[in-house]
């Protein structure tokens, strides 16, 4: 099976991925500039085939100046003072007067000047007016080129020319826009996931433990009163604290593993959804379908460990996860791009070496009998694997039995597991 999937915030993960997610905006914002530095570049041109006096150039050439810091405005709100923005009409009128007021001076070398302002009028002004004063524009075009001296022959050809001005600066410049809304929306959903993912871990801990650690309280209390006065009745108390107690640590492993058992093909799932929602090109090989078991749990635990070194330690823009079976071994390979050399140091298939989430991956993964490799590849790429045992941990779910801990099935809800709650 196949599946392909396209293309805020704590502090290590604004650092993995601000870079990456300013990348796309400050390239739109500087393919939008050039395009419109190479219209007024063409002006520019017509200007210096007019042969004008000195005084003529330096004073078109301050106009023309003047009108591309207006476009700008328009174009980039967002990188405007406060002041600035608040007064886009104004500005909008400033560039109506300096489009046409020049044309009793340069003539037929301002005609390329009225395809800003045609750009404009969408820009600042709402749909219907700004299409209004759009084709208001293309229309003053043609008859402004008859008073500079122009015939019908040109008539078609300015006012084209014109409107496609008008078009290629308002489509650059709205797209430029809408990059960076998309790419703030990604962040604040990445940022709403981290806080979720918070209030889960704080839910879970109030939910499993509070009831534990108040019901050991209250018995350790009453035991220590009937230790003297009803030995008996204290000594049932306390195997019922043992008991209680053990409940506790089975809740502290569910709170600290995220569900009393992760399953694999579910963190397949949600790491697919989490690595489009913040833009990275993710591909995901599944080719082996686990039982609920330890090998299933481990393996889960593996990749949501990847993840999370993929958006905290990488600047990675395309992942792929496989799963895949080899003889009598399961294996999940997380590989993405990214890694720069700040992160070489971090990612390493030396033992010991990396942070503590490596560490107990490593731990857990050798406990099942598997191992785990980590690294950099040849291309750059970084690569985690871990390989385990298909039959490995049935000890460890004999445990888990005895402790009380139940693996419940993936359609059946993880609270379900929680005997006693």
């Amino acid at each position: 099976m196949r599946r392909t999937a396209s293309p805020s915030r704590d502090t290590p993960f604004e650092e993995g991925l601000a870079p990456q997610a300013e990348m796309a905006p400050r390239v739109a914002v500087a393919i939008t500039t050039v395009v419109i530095c190479g219209f007024f570049a063409v002006a520019v041109t017509y200007v210096l085939q007019a042969r004008y006096t000195t005084l003529g150039l330096v004073s078109c050439f301050a106009l023309l100046l003047v009108l591309m810091g207006l476009q700008l405005c328009h174009s980039f709100p967002s990188f405007m003072p406060c002041a600035v923005s608040r007064y886009r009409r104004w500005t909008l009128a400033a560039q109506v007067l300096l489009t046409y007021a020049p044309f009793g001076v340069f003539g037929a070398a301002w005609l390329g000047m009225p395809g800003f302002l045609a750009a404009s009028s969408l820009l600042v002004l709402r749909t219907a007016l700004g299409w209004l004063a759009f084709g208001t524009v293309v229309v003053t075009t043609g008859a402004l080129q008859f008073a500079v001296g122009f015939g019908v022959g040109e008539l078609a050809y300015n006012c084209v020319a014109t409107a496609l001005t008008g078009l290629v600066v308002y489509g650059v410049s709205r797209l430029a826009s809408l990059i960076r809304e998309v790419q703030t929306a990604r962040e604040e959903l990445a940022h709403l996931a981290i806080t979720q993912e918070r209030l889960r871990f704080a839910r879970d801990l109030h939910d499993l433990l509070g009831y534990s650690l108040s019901t050991i309280t209250l018995k350790c209390e009453l035991a220590s009163r009937l230790v003297r006065l009803d030995p008996e009745r204290a000594e049932t108390e306390i195997t019922e604290i043992l008991q209680t107690a053990r409940q506790a640590l089975a809740d502290v492993r569910a709170v600290a593993s995220s569900y009393l058992h992760m399953s694999l093909r579910r963190e397949l799932d949600s790491a697919e959804s989490l690595l489009r929602t913040i833009g990275i090109r993710t591909e995901v090989r599944a080719g082996v379908e686990l039982p609920p078991g330890p090998v299933d749990t481990v393996l889960a635990t593996v990749l949501r460990e990847g993840i999370t070194n993929v958006l905290q330690h990488s600047k990675a823009q395309h992942c792929v996860i496989e799963t895949a079976e080899e003889g009598d071994h399961v294996r999940i390979t997380v590989v993405n791009d990214g890694v720069g050399e700040e992160r070489s140091i971090f990612h390493t298939a030396a033992p010991g070496a990396g942070g503590s989430g490596l560490n107990n991956m490593t731990t857990r993964v050798e406990a099942l009998g598997g191992r785990l490799t980590s690294g950099v590849r040849e291309d750059g790429w970084f690569r985690l694997s871990a390989e385990v045992p298909r039959q490995a941990g049935v000890c460890v779910a004999q445990d888990d039995e005895r402790a009380g801990v139940r693996v419940p099935p993936d359609d059946e809800p993880e609270a379900a597991a929680l005997p006693g709650h």
